[in-house]
């Protein structure tokens, strides 16, 4: 991640190729490659963000420090979240609002959002901690 860039930036420009990458899997490899190459690499990606987030603390990682860097997330109201607890064993928070599924409908690439932004919270979490 760029501390210099939005992450719904970095997420608009990161569909921009993606749709091309999968557009182009369906026509050779059909749409169950495409799905689990983007599932995979999306993992993968997320999984080294999350390390590289974890470096940035001295010590191992809870979810009080996850609520902390929710702030990356939330920026520029790319997300609107209403937290209902935050401890460092438990966060719970509802979505308001997802501009990033708004930004993947708008790019056509509705149908993979899930797997563009979703799909990396859980994978972001083991690298994380």
């Amino acid at each position: 991640m760029s501390d210099n860039l939005p992450i719904i930036e970095q997420r608009r420009i990161e569909a921009g190729i993606l749709k091309h990458v999968y557009n182009t899997l369906v026509q050779s490899h059909g749409e169950a490659v495409a799905v689990e190459t983007i599932r995979t690499a999306v993992a993968r990606s997320a999984i080294e963000q999350g390390e590289a987030m974890r470096a940035r603390f001295d010590h191992m990682p809870d979810l009080l420090d996850l609520a902390e860097i929710l702030k990356f997330w939330t920026a520029e109201d790319a997300l609107e979240i209403e937290v209902v607890e935050a401890s460092p064993s438990r966060l719970d928070f509802n979505v308001r609002r997802c501009r990033y599924a708004e930004l993947y409908r708008a790019m056509g690439l509705g149908a993979i959002g899930g797997l563009l932004s979703c799909n990396r919270d859980g994978t972001f979490c083991e690298g994380f901690n």
